[in-house]
């Protein structure tokens, strides 16, 4: 791989000083140097002027259901509860394909929204419907983002006491075996890692004790990580407090679930004294603002997890509950809703900046190789237009976080090109968004069959 330099541009790096004016050396994927003033010479470099452009590390999102593409617009004034129950049906008739073109047009979304970065956590596996995970995984390599699977799952249906329709669950056998199986055979833990799995039951309302605690053991053993859905809504506390005799985080720790190779997504409804467990155990959490808002859920207590010291990433969430989410426009969201509550110096651009990068990180235990820029560190990065009507925003990371997503300019991973131009390079882009249009039909025809 030839080195590219990235030159004449603001650089928000994240982690150290910003650069008014700068460059940036990537050699073999990584990022070699970066400084003030002119780029250096460097023979036989791609030479990329970035006049006019902010350059941060690549977005990270830290929750998503990628499936979820193909029903988007439906159930559009519904509680969390009512919007899954009216939906699980509808995703039990979901097959390969279906996965495919979804997760195809949600990363090349993703992608065209600065992301370099994205997990997603699907925890439906009807029968006799194909390779699901596979599907998911082709549709990320071909796309070209780092790709964080999580192998979610549900055991504790209707019959059980639990949320879901006894037709899309599964046995706690059969979940362990496929969860061990794809850790084999697709989890890659090295530095430059473009897949690794994780281990993510579903929730605390449509998962069994048993399970949890199997799944943790086997996440522990594997040497992978945990995820699931925690204290989204109100009546999720309820549900626990009468089920489970306790709140959603007091039976998350009596569980195991909490530590620093853990990370829930949503935790809206906390108390002081989860704040702090969270704190003290580095135990990772997905703030999904525009899926809370558009559920109705509540807004998380993100400053008050940030000031305790907690990691905090941002998620997406799945497309059902969060149309055509931008992941920069989530950390605006972020930032607007926590001002909010708390007032105007709540939450900060560069807050909302690290949340959306290094905070994702966090979540992912990749904050070593990602994040940041750095060197030495992965050559994922956004290089985003902000010249013309935004140049009247003199603060560059004000215009990006403030202010409707820009243009993106360049959009790089491990130093490839995936975005150029607002247009996907590694599939064809129009290609990319009928994919998913093409899912939504075949997901609908096969439910009125």
């Amino acid at each position: 791989m030839s080195k590219t330099v990235i030159e004449n541009a603001y650089i928000a790096p994240v982690v150290g000083d910003e650069i008014p004016n700068g460059y940036l050396v990537i050699d073999n994927g990584r990022i070699e140097s970066l400084g003030a003033g002119p780029a250096p010479t460097v023979v036989g470099a791609q030479r990329l002027n970035a006049a006019g452009c902010l350059v941060t590390p690549g977005l990270v999102n830290t929750h998503h259901h990628l499936y979820q593409w193909a029903t988007q617009g439906l159930y559009q004034d519904s509680t969390l509860f009512e919007w899954l129950t009216g939906l699980y049906r509808t995703w039990a008739r979901m097959d390969a394909d279906v996965v495919y073109g979804a997760a195809t047009a949600g990363l090349g979304w993703l992608a065209l929204t600065g992301c370099t970065t994205s997990s997603d956590h699907h925890y439906i596996f009807p029968k006799g419907r194909g390779d699901l995970f596979d599907a998911e995984i082709r549709a990320a390599s071909e796309v070209g983002l780092r790709f964080h699977p999580c192998r979610g799952s549900m055991d504790r249906g209707q019959a059980d006491g639990g949320l879901p329709p006894d037709e899309v669950v599964e046995t706690r056998d059969e979940i362990l075996a496929h969860t061990a199986e794809v850790i084999d055979k697709y989890h890659d833990p090295s530095f430059d890692s473009m897949l690794r799995v994780a281990v993510a039951p579903c929730s605390p309302f449509s998962v069994s004790e048993g399970l949890m605690i199997d799944a943790a053991s086997l996440a522990r053993t594997k040497g992978v990580r945990l995820h699931t859905h925690l204290a989204e809504t109100l009546d999720e506390e309820e549900h626990c407090i009468e089920q489970m005799g306790c709140t959603p985080v007091e039976y998350m720790e009596k569980l195991g679930w909490l530590g620093d190779d853990v990370w829930f997504a949503h935790a809206v409804h906390l108390h002081d004294s989860d704040i702090r467990r969270f704190a003290d155990t580095g135990t990772g959490s997905a703030h999904c603002p525009s899926s809370n808002a558009r559920l109705g859920a509540g807004i998380a207590r993100v400053v008050d997890l940030l000031a305790a010291g907690a990691p905090v990433g941002l998620g997406v969430d799945g497309a059902a509950s969060s149309e055509l989410t931008s992941m920069a426009g989530e950390m605006r969201q972020a930032m607007l809703f926590q001002r909010a509550v708390k007032g105007p110096t709540a939450l900060t651009a560069r807050q909302a900046l690290e949340m959306g990068t290094l905070g994702g990180a966090r979540n992912l235990g990749r904050q070593n190789e990602i994040g940041s820029l750095e060197p030495g560190k992965l050559a994922d990065i956004a290089i985003w237009r902000v010249d013309g009507f935004r140049a009247a925003v003199e603060d560059p990371v004000c215009a990006l976080v403030f202010g409707p997503t820009p243009p993106l300019a360049r959009l790089l991973v491990g130093g490839r090109t995936v975005v150029e131009n607002d247009e996907l390079r590694t599939l064809p882009h129009d290609m990319v968004g009928q994919a998913g249009v093409l899912a939504r039909k075949r997901l609908l025809q096969q439910e009125s069959r």
